[in-house]
């Protein structure tokens, strides 16, 4: 009997959908989910969703004691579409052939513009947990795995053709509108990207009749093949390459240098792997689209259940600083990985139900993100998360297989990316301030806030601009310290005057927060009212335009303790 969740996320009850429709499908056998991806270029973060979330439910599904196959096709032998921005112009000689046979990018150690970006997300999946079965669809047709499934969809092409015909936008007859298909937008397109569905191909027909296969040309190694004619008893195929001229017959009962177009092959794959449950994307929701296309196909033609999986929505990017001028497309897991520790990004694609779209932070928002996560931490280790939140912690932290590696002392983002702005990356003085930051349970080695304190770190050096990063003055700005009156010296006074007692970052919050308290006759504990709101807001500005010269930095206790005391005095003319 199926276990039951008693858990209240959306990944308790896919799981539980998909457990029941596995033992309806295929009693005893293990449960299979899939995802799909084409290492066509850099494989972004909304290609992320395609795993993540099929991965999510399997781990669920596993965490219960059932065997569970999470397989990822990776489509690399989709053809090469076009020539990204930033690679030599002369790779559009190789336009239209399978990905695995055209050359990586210059100076890649790889060898194919697949393997080369392939590699890219199998390091990133495995710093995620993410467990699973990779299937090279070039291994798969070259091998002839696919061959009696190749044939049956030939001996089927009047089938599939019908079920394709009620989609098509124009009648083939008269070359007239037909049925109108929901365009396809730019953010479309681009999520389309990285997986098979970029061509959206389905083999319209041509002079010769309707062929859901595409030859490979044998001389060229190009799709721009037109199949001309086919006998169902010899299975001899006919050929012509409109790219090099070639043309031929094959026995396609015996070639294998080809494959099903995209409508026909997805649906073919779901039959041949037994899968249960696949996740699509936004750009599948149309009325022709392959999702939908794909369901009749696989019911009508193959003989097998279509899976059951969400429609999920786009992944969003806030404030992108270099991360895609090189690449000329949106950021990688693995860019996001260098910024965010890995827990923290599963947890993104956890806490969201699959369509809800939701965005993921290179700016200023990643340290507010932090802040949402360690606050997480805490109230599941006390037991006052909500049980949806709790769940989702749970899914972020590790997988059945164990938890993710973690940071030892994960002190806030947003107080080492201060540090790390201030040191510029000095060891000897990022552990001076990160010890002196609690002193009664100080930081001993750099190595207990790694790998957080490497994140911050780079997420600094690489995402704030120049003219946001923070430069200590040298000396005092002797002219401003000679222009304040004596409510602008006493509050420095009283600053330096309790530096010694309160050098910690509590005890330094409470100094910063405390001086124009104390001018206004206030207790140190006293709430603040407007009036003090502006006094602190002139007190903090005087502070920054002394440090860093300018009206704003991080964190007054944070900067106060990375520039050190002695520093302080001097800057501060004490």
């Amino acid at each position: 009997m199926a276990q039951q969740s008693t858990e209240t996320d959306w990944v308790s009850r896919f799981a539980d959908e998909v457990i029941a429709e596995a033992e309806r499908r295929a009693p005893g056998k293990p449960v299979v989910v899939a995802s799909g991806l084409s290492p066509s270029g850099p494989i972004h973060l909304g290609n992320l969703r395609e795993v993540m979330t099929p991965h999510l439910v399997a781990d669920e599904i596993r965490r219960r004691g059932h065997a569970c196959i999470h397989v990822l096709s990776w489509d690399d032998y989709d053809r090469y579409r076009k020539v990204p921005a930033g690679i030599d112009p002369s790779w559009a000689e190789h336009i239209g052939k399978p990905l695995t046979a055209v050359p990586a990018p210059p100076g890649s150690p790889y060898g194919s513009w697949a393997e080369h970006f392939k590699a890219a997300m199998e390091e990133s999946l495995a710093e995620l947990g993410i467990e699973y079965r990779g299937i090279s669809q070039t291994e798969q047709y070259t091998s002839g795995a696919y061959r009696e499934q190749v044939l049956h969809a030939m001996k089927h092409r009047g089938d599939i053709d019908a079920v394709l015909d009620r989609y098509r936008t124009k009648d083939k007859t008269t070359g007239k509108p037909k049925k109108q298909q929901k365009p396809v937008d730019e953010a479309e397109l681009e999520a389309a990207e990285g997986s098979g569905a970029a061509s959206e191909d389905d083999g319209s027909a041509g002079r010769a009749g309707y062929y859901p296969y595409k030859p490979y040309c044998t001389v060229c190694n190009k799709d721009l093949t037109t199949v001309t004619g086919y006998d169902d008893e010899t299975t001899d195929l006919s050929y012509e390459c409109t790219a090099c001229g070639h043309s031929e017959t094959v026995a396609l009962r015996e070639f294998d240098h080809g494959k099903l177009v995209w409508k026909v092959d997805w649906p073919m794959r779901w039959a041949y792997e037994g899968v249960v449950f696949e996740p699509s994307g936004v750009d599948h929701s149309s009325p022709g689209s392959s999702f939908v296309v794909g369901g009749q196909i696989v019911r009508e033609v193959f003989g097998a259940d279509q899976p059951i999986g969400p429609m999920y929505a786009f992944v969003g990017i806030s404030g992108m600083a270099k991360m895609s001028s090189s690449k000329g497309g949106v950021p990688t897991p693995g860019d996001a990985l260098k910024i965010m520790e890995a827990p923290l990004l599963r947890w993104l694609y956890a806490r969201r139900k699959p369509n809800q779209s939701f965005k993921i932070a290179f700016d200023q928002e990643i340290q507010r993100l932090y802040d949402e996560w360690d606050k997480l931490a805490a109230k599941v280790a006390d037991g006052s998360a909500q049980p949806a939140d709790a769940a989702a912690y749970k899914r972020a932290i590790g997988t059945a297989a164990g938890e993710l590696p973690v940071t030892p002392r994960p002190l806030p983002y947003r107080t080492l990316a201060s540090v790390m702005d201030i040191t510029a990356g000095h060891d000897e003085q990022t552990l001076r301030i990160l010890s002196e930051l609690d002193p009664d349970n100080p930081v001993r080695s750099l190595d207990e806030a790694r790998p957080r304190l490497d994140k911050a770190e780079y997420w600094i050096t690489t995402q704030v601009p120049a003219d946001q990063r923070t430069i200590v003055r040298d000396e005092p700005d002797k002219e401003l310290l000679g222009s304040l009156d004596e409510e602008g010296r006493t509050s420095l006074r009283l600053l330096l005057d309790g530096l010694d007692e309160h050098w910690s970052l509590d005890g330094l919050t409470t100094l910063v927060y405390g001086v124009p308290k104390i001018q206004a006759g206030l207790a140190p504990d006293a709430k603040p009212t407007p009036e003090l709101k502006v006094a602190q807001r002139a007190f903090f500005a005087l502070l920054y335009n002394l440090l860093v010269g300018r009206d704003t930095g991080p964190r007054l206790p944070t900067l106060l303790l990375a520039v050190g005391a002695d520093r302080v005095r001097r800057l501060l003319g004490g």
